[in-house]
């Protein structure tokens, strides 16, 4: 299933998003999203089971470990892990999930569709959070001109 537009923005207007899968390396693409984002004006929660903290933020162990008014998940951890987060995500009250390309996996969609969760994949964060910048922008330009992206 295509992300829409519309669930896109509902997942993005919170500003609130929890981060499973943040790195510790800079060089990682777990805390560029992290980083980026922060700087964007999200109110980021970053989990990572393996530090305390994260560029000055709390990070978080789990998911479980979230404040309950974080509705909304971006996962950007390896394939493996994926279903079993959603799992837990979804026992938590976690009703938006964005899988970034790379950790989607047939399984981890169908779960998270059969929950009725919104649900984000094939997709990157980092083309639709504004303000866009970099390749990202012109990412999101090419596709929106192919008509790749429904309404």
């Amino acid at each position: 299933m295509k992300a829409s537009r519309k669930a896109i923005e509902s997942f993005l207007s919170t500003k609130k998003i929890a981060i499973a899968g943040v790195s510790r390396n800079p060089k990682k693409f777990g805390y560029t999203v992290f980083k980026e984002l922060t700087q964007k004006g999200f109110d980021v929660y970053p989990i990572n089971p393996n530090t305390d903290s994260l560029g000055g933020a709390p990070c978080f162990q789990s998911i479980t470990a979230l404040p309950s008014d974080v509705k909304n998940l971006l996962i950007v951890t390896p394939k493996d892990q994926t279903t079993g987060l959603i799992r837990e995500a979804i026992s938590n009250g976690i009703s938006g999930i964005w899988i970034q390309q790379m950790s989607e996996t047939p399984e981890a969609i169908k779960f998270a569709e059969e929950n009725n969760i919104n649900l984000i994949n094939k997709e990157c964060i980092l083309m639709w959070a504004e303000p866009v910048k970099s390749i990202h922008k012109f990412h999101r330009t090419v596709k929106r001109l192919f008509g790749r992206l429904q309404k």
